[in-house]
């Protein structure tokens, strides 16, 4: 049985030792076809879904008719609440609860023109791409080394920064939800002082400092620590007891009336029928019926937060934990 480990014991057993650009003829003005129906497409998606996205496009007969640009969520989302419907892209995929508050505020997504068959209820203008979950890491050969049982660590910590990464909230919602805000917001506080000069802004870097050995602990997305464990590196995972919780980020397109690109409907139905399974080799997440994944990316103790997940409870969140 997958060990377990509370996260309110990562707050405590640290603190004990931590601290240590001339007109042109009419006929030539027009762009050609493909040009004029591209759709723009926004994402805060990493590489790997970047590149799913696109091998099912091509592969779909949508080749030559999209362009995909990177933002991060944050940014995104901020482009998206500042220019609504005036925004240049005509499909986004971001994290789920931008795309609830967003909705909610301005209704600024299109029903969309198809039902996902997903297992878990979902808006009908955004269709779930990937989801996220969190848990644990540890470095077995740091533990070992400086004689570290567990799961009482006494070494190295690394946890990702609430105010610059949505994987940190994974961890908030976990201890927030078990011990309620105010005993939650103080393990977090002790969580963050502890990891110290080892807070990060990047959901993925304490995962690279594990591997690296330069922590002995850390918090991030349950994949990549169960895909480096397969590989051979010194690295477990550890489903904590207050529950693994999840995000999803999910594709919509926006709606501009008579102006929405005639295509941007069906990019996203092209990304959902089309680029889940490579999706699910690098977020294996199962979010629609029939998808199955192996048993060491089934979390032990999946839970969902008891309030809807939105833009104004992740900044309450930012500030219960910052002390505000």
């Amino acid at each position: 049985m997958k060990q377990m480990f509370t996260l309110a014991a990562a707050a405590a057993a640290v603190s004990l030792l931590a601290g240590c650009n001339g007109e042109k003829p009419a006929e030539q003005k027009a762009a050609p076809a493909a040009e004029a129906a591209a759709v723009i497409i926004y994402s805060n998606a990493d590489e790997e879904a970047q590149k799913a996205m696109k091998n099912a496009l091509d592969a779909n007969g949508m080749k030559g008719l999209y362009k995909i640009q990177g933002l991060g969520t944050s940014e995104l989302g901020g482009k998206l609440a500042a220019e609504g419907k005036n925004i240049e892209a005509d499909v986004v995929t971001t994290a789920s609860y931008y795309l609830d508050s967003l909705q909610k505020s301005q209704k600024l997504f299109q029903k969309l023109a198809f039902t996902p068959d997903t297992i878990n209820p979902t808006p009908d203008y955004y269709a779930p791409i990937l989801g996220n979950c969190g848990a644990l890491f540890i470095n077995t050969q740091v533990l070992a080394a400086d004689k570290l049982p567990r799961p009482i660590y006494a070494g190295h910590i690394s946890v990702p920064d609430i105010l610059g990464s949505s994987t940190s909230w994974l961890m908030t919602q976990a201890v927030i939800a078990d011990k309620g805000e105010a005993e939650g917001a103080k393990i977090l506080q002790a969580i963050e002082k502890n990891a110290g000069a080892h807070l990060t802004k990047s959901g993925s870097a304490p995962l690279k400092l594990i591997r690296a050995g330069e922590v002995a602990v850390g918090f991030g997305l349950r994949h990549q620590a169960v895909a480096d464990k397969a590989k051979g590196l010194p690295v477990d995972f550890i489903d904590p007891v207050e529950g693994n919780f999840m995000l999803t980020e999910a594709a919509a397109v926006v709606d501009k009336g008579d102006k929405t690109n005639p295509n941007a409907q069906k990019v996203v139905e092209v990304i959902i029928k089309n680029a889940r399974p490579e999706l699910l080799q690098y977020y294996p997440v199962a979010l629609y019926k029939g998808e199955t994944v192996s048993a060491e990316n089934k979390p032990a103790n999946p839970k969902q937060f008891p309030e809807a997940l939105t833009v104004e409870l992740l900044q309450k969140h930012q500030k219960l934990v910052k002390g505000e």
